[in-house]
């Protein structure tokens, strides 16, 4: 391989990356780290984290209307590193009746444990009770995540650092 090519291989993707910003973002924050379902899945277990899972569509008027706001969040960012972050779109929405708990509409978020089974307790306690995870509201998302940072994430002995939610 010429020096061009090297250097063509190792610059391209960075410059896309750093012009285009968090290609799995999608608008929902480029500042958070957002994985694939099924690498989130993986991350989760192996870092023994809860994950928060974000069912849209991309046609969707409410989608829509959360994703600016989600993304504008300081505190959904900061507590964001608590969790492992996924975001599903259009056809890549889970198959399964633990992805659909009490309908299929969306938005839809869903918190998962580290071993990937969607915990039904944590839902927008103030919203409908016939779209229970259903939020409209970023101040919504992050009384949750902190919710579920309580009952399923704690810091393990070795990494006992001061979690985000104390400082909030």
């Amino acid at each position: 391989m010429t020096p061009l090519a090297v250097f063509t291989c190792a610059f391209i993707p960075l410059l896309f990356s750093c012009v285009f910003g968090n290609d799995l973002a999608r608008g929902w924050g480029d500042d958070i780290e957002w994985k694939t379902f099924e690498d989130g899945l993986q991350a989760a277990k192996e870092q023994n984290k809860p994950l928060m899972l974000v069912i849209h569509k991309t046609w969707c008027g409410a989608c829509k209307a959360l994703k600016p706001q989600f993304a504008d969040s300081k505190d959904i960012k900061e507590l964001s590193k608590n969790f492992i972050m996924v975001h599903t779109e259009d056809d890549e929405e889970p198959k399964g009746d633990q992805y659909v708990p009490d309908g299929g509409y969306i938005p839809r978020i869903l918190f998962l444990d580290p071993e990937g089974t969607v915990r039904k307790e944590f839902y927008n306690v103030g919203g409908h009770d016939e779209y229970k995870y259903y939020y409209f509201s970023p101040d919504l998302i992050v009384e949750t995540m902190k919710r579920v940072m309580e009952k399923i994430h704690s810091p393990s002995e070795e990494n006992k650092e001061k979690t985000v939610s104390d400082e909030l």
